[in-house]
């Protein structure tokens, strides 16, 4: 099995920054993508970003020009670096990548156990 351990969560306040990392381990086979979901109280969980081994990003567009999402394909981490943080995005990040087989034949889904990010106003 894969673990996925983020790291970099906090409380800050609205404008500020804040970096979360992700990293992967365990039994690999090709991790072909990896990204960040958020769960804010109330709410359902949502995608924030993804990016691909081949370094295509997606991000939702609340956090486009704010949030940046990068990867170590040969470390196998992820990175989420959030500028210019607001109260909205205050929620517990969860870490997520998609492990591949040859041919993908079987694909596996992993989940972190999230980070706590706050935002004060």
């Amino acid at each position: 099995q894969v673990q996925l351990v983020e790291s970099g969560g906090g409380l800050v306040q609205a404008g500020g920054s804040l970096r979360l990392s992700c990293a992967a381990s365990g039994s690999i086979f090709s991790i072909n993508a990896m990204g960040w979901y958020r769960q804010a109280p109330g709410k359902q969980r949502e995608l924030v970003a993804t990016i691909t081994s081949g370094g295509i990003t997606t991000y939702v567009d609340s956090v486009k020009g704010r949030f940046t999402i990068s990867r170590d394909n040969a470390k196998n981490t992820v990175d989420l670096q959030m500028n210019s943080l607001k109260s909205e995005d205050t929620a517990v990040y969860y870490c997520y990548a998609r492990d591949q087989t040859t041919r993908s034949i079987y694909k596996y889904d992993y989940w972190g156990q999230g980070t706590q990010v706050s935002v004060s106003s």
